[in-house]
């Protein structure tokens, strides 16, 4: 249905301008590569982090390219928004300890974040709408008030929970710079990652009434923060001034 609503709000070929019509096939291109990229690379990566024991050894096996390799497979996860975060975060915190592990996820984070928001600058809104629909987009509509936009961003990043992948997308529709954007979101990250590798290191030590623990907290706060976020998207949301989207699929938002 998604994909179906997609195409239906498209213009016929025979009308669309070359322009339209060169930005519509790099916008599939674009849809195939990382559809590509989650087969080919996003479902071993997957597998191999979800068997801890095996994750540890590999990164001892690959040393310093071990963690290069790592911040890699955090940027995958990022640009590919099919690919969950959690799981990589765990396996940091698992493999490389709480604070090393930490500081990797940021800067692979960091990474896929800068990818995502030039790519969307370029693209537009069809590069988000190749992940989430329309009223996902929607929602998020606070992020058009100028004023307190960068507070609203920081928090949205900052408490856990938070649906962060479409955030990341959707801030490259917004009038922000990457620099700024990067020096809001990159810090606010922290909370939500260093929960998960507390308790990946607790797990890689043995201490698994800490961890269980730790996890707990982490759903108990991510579920108060997904209810605060979904409270302001109601309240900060203008459903009557959808994002638009000029001829180009570029976002004409005043974000």
């Amino acid at each position: 249905m998604r994909w179906k609503s997609v195409l239906d709000r498209l213009p016929r070929w025979s009308r669309m301008t070359s322009r339209q019509r060169w930005v519509l096939a790099g916008s599939g291109a674009f849809v195939l590569l990382l559809l590509a990229i989650f087969w080919f690379a996003g479902r071993p990566l997957v597998a191999l982090v979800s068997d801890a024991d095996r994750f540890r050894e590999w990164v001892a096996d690959k040393g310093f390219w071990g963690q290069l390799a790592f911040m890699g497979m955090m940027t995958l996860q990022i640009v590919v928004a099919f690919i969950p975060g959690e799981p990589l975060e765990i396996a940091a915190g698992y493999a490389f300890g709480a604070w090393q592990g930490t500081v990797l996820c940021l800067l692979g984070a960091a990474g896929g974040s800068i990818g995502v928001f030039l790519l969307v600058r370029t693209l537009g809104v069809r590069a988000v709408e190749a992940f989430f629909p329309r009223e996902k987009i929607d929602e998020v509509s606070f992020l058009r008030e100028g004023r307190r936009r960068d507070l609203l961003l920081f928090l949205a990043f900052f408490i856990p929970g938070t649906p962060k992948d479409i955030l990341t997308y959707v801030s490259g529709l917004t009038r922000i710079s990457l620099g700024r954007w990067l020096l809001l979101t990159t810090p606010a990250r922290i909370p939500s990652i260093i929960t998960s590798t507390i308790g990946g290191d607790a797990l890689g030590v043995g201490n698994f009434a800490f961890a269980a623990l730790v996890f707990a907290a982490t759903v108990v706060i991510s579920g108060a923060g997904l209810l605060v976020y979904r409270r302001v998207c109601l309240l900060r949301g203008a459903p009557d001034h959808p994002v638009e989207r000029g001829e180009e699929g570029q976002c004409r938002t005043d974000c």
